[in-house]
């Protein structure tokens, strides 16, 4: 069945516009809110079953349902409806303008252009006619860009599907796994002294240099050789130092934060104890050093970790997703191994549902100043998500 015979191009490009032009960032009173509820009157308006389903207050999940007879497999739409704040953007970030072949503005790749997209392939299906063997849910979720509590909502509520796409923005490639992730901060503890006699304090500034110089020496080589076929390997950033308070003051404190990579094999309590060596290690020698690792607010979910994601390449989802990609693009597509975390940890590693990451867009463009997303990509994918649904579903 040719499925584009049951929607257009402008739909899809109209459907993301008005997504985009609805700010929805942490910034924003009611922050999804509003574009949750333009989500839920679009389904109704089209006759698309729909649920508003809180979360957060007043932040709601969309679901989305296309029921099928009930003897095949159930597939998840997942995207998030939340963008990043439009920062120092050089476009009108939420005027969702047409040039030069792409949609300028925020979220218009990351990712409500794949929201649009999985909407819209589930509206064409519905016209179509077409009976499915299984159920097609699209979540449009809140939260991804912060705390991901619509996922780990979606989760906890106890859905089951035997597969799910993440709608990140893939350039035509796909993704079944990426790492994990920790932010973590370090508070080194000294004490405070003049200037001009800096013996009689001691310096967190230094004790900090000390930790970066072992983790340098002891850590990072052991990383450099942890690699996973499709995260790529176990890494770490040292993100910012702050300390001291001036230049004629021995610094008492002094605050180092860590950007951590895992892969599989690693865990979060492994991760910890790995620095909580190297602080065993500098107290050995030297009995002035105080430090506390801490796991920031800001890197953590409400219940679950920011895990790691892995789908076995073997199962229906990854096998599906690759033939229909490959029919598009007539060559092999290539699975990419370079992706930041997402939503597909949350539903792979707790919601133990395979899924794969592939959605219009391009991952360079996500979160730019000139952020936007080619409108071909849009209308591609829409067929693209309705051919995997009834491969998939049967």
């Amino acid at each position: 069945m040719d499925i584009t015979k049951f929607y257009t191009q402008d739909e899809v490009v109209k459907l993301t516009q008005n997504l985009v032009r609805i700010p929805s960032h942490k910034d924003v009173p009611g922050r999804e809110k509003k574009v949750s509820d333009f989500i839920y009157r679009f389904c109704k308006e089209n006759g698309l079953e729909a649920e508003l389903k809180s979360v957060d207050g007043e932040r709601n999940n969309v679901y989305i349902y296309l029921s099928g007879t009930g003897t095949g497999s159930t597939l998840i739409l997942n995207g998030h409806t939340d963008t990043v704040p439009p920062y120092e953007m050089i476009v009108d970030p939420y005027k969702a303008e047409i040039r030069d072949g792409f949609i300028w503005g925020r979220g218009t790749n990351d990712m409500k252009g794949a929201v649009a997209c999985m909407i819209m392939s589930t509206l064409a299906l519905k016209r179509s006619g077409v009976k499915l063997s299984g159920d097609i849910i699209v979540a449009a979720v809140i939260g991804e860009e912060e705390e991901s509590e619509g996922t780990e909502d979606l989760v906890l509520s106890g859905i089951k599907a035997d597969g799910a796409i993440v709608g990140e923005p893939s350039n035509y490639e796909y993704a079944i796994g990426h790492r994990g992730l920790e932010w973590l901060e370090v508070l080194f503890t000294g004490k405070t002294a003049h200037g001009g006699v800096p013996n009689e304090g001691i310096n967190a500034i230094s004790k900090a240099a000390d930790f970066i110089k072992v983790v340098e020496s002891d850590i990072i080589p052991k990383l450099e050789i942890r690699y996973n076929e499709y995260m790529g390997p176990s890494v770490m950033n040292f993100g910012r130092i702050e300390g001291g308070t001036q230049p004629s003051t021995v610094a008492d404190r002094c605050s180092l934060k860590i950007d951590r990579r895992y892969i599989v094999g690693e865990t979060v309590e492994s991760v910890l104890k790995e620095y909580q060596d190297v602080f065993d290690h500098i107290k050995s020698y030297d009995s002035q050093f105080q430090a506390e690792l801490i796991r920031m607010d800001s890197g953590q979910m409400k219940q679950f970790d920011h895990i790691y994601h892995y789908t076995d390449p073997d199962t229906k989802i990854v096998k599906t997703v690759e033939k229909i990609l490959q029919g598009h693009l007539n060559y092999k597509p290539e699975i990419t191994r370079k992706r930041g975390w997402t939503d597909a940890a949350t539903l792979s590693y707790y919601g133990k549902i395979p899924t794969v990451i592939t959605g219009p867009g391009n991952i360079s463009y996500s979160h730019k100043k000139d952020e936007r997303i080619p409108v071909i990509d849009l209308y591609n994918y829409v067929k693209i998500y309705s051919e995997i649904a009834m491969e998939f579903c049967g």
